[in-house]
């Protein structure tokens, strides 16, 4: 099955397996991904994530963060920009998500990083997506 927009496949996944209370998920692998899921690591929305060779891509398995009440970490996640209409920021321009409670994942010229950082190094790019 060919998908259109691979980012939105990887979100709808963790968003899904979040709501039915899985341990892990399992997407194929890509290095864009694969970075996401790094910065979800370090931030602290998901325990960890492992890539799996195979013979075509690789898998990408993310490991799923919950609380002490079973209840998922990640409360909402949502696609920004989309291949029918991307969405740009400039550096200082870039807008915290919640106040600065979540993060925004941008894909910039010096590779994928979060808002704060874009911010930091005033480097805009295209948004990717927001996690809070």
């Amino acid at each position: 099955m060919r998908v259109t927009d691979p980012i939105a496949d990887m979100l709808t996944r963790i968003r899904n397996a979040g709501r039915a209370k899985h341990n892990s998920v399992d997407i194929p692998n890509s290095k864009l991904k694969a970075r996401i899921a790094d910065i979800l690591k370090a931030n602290g929305y998901i325990k960890n994530y492992k890539v799996i060779n195979d013979a075509k891509q690789g898998v990408l398995r993310v490991y799923l963060k919950y609380d002490k009440k079973q209840e998922h970490v990640i409360c909402g996640i949502e696609r920004v920009s989309k291949p029918g209409r991307r969405v740009y920021s400039k550096g200082k321009d870039v807008e915290p998500v919640l106040n600065g409670m979540g993060i925004a994942i941008l894909s910039t010229s010096r590779g994928v990083m979060t808002d704060k950082q874009a911010i930091k190094e005033n480097v805009g790019g295209e948004v990717l997506c927001n996690v809070w």
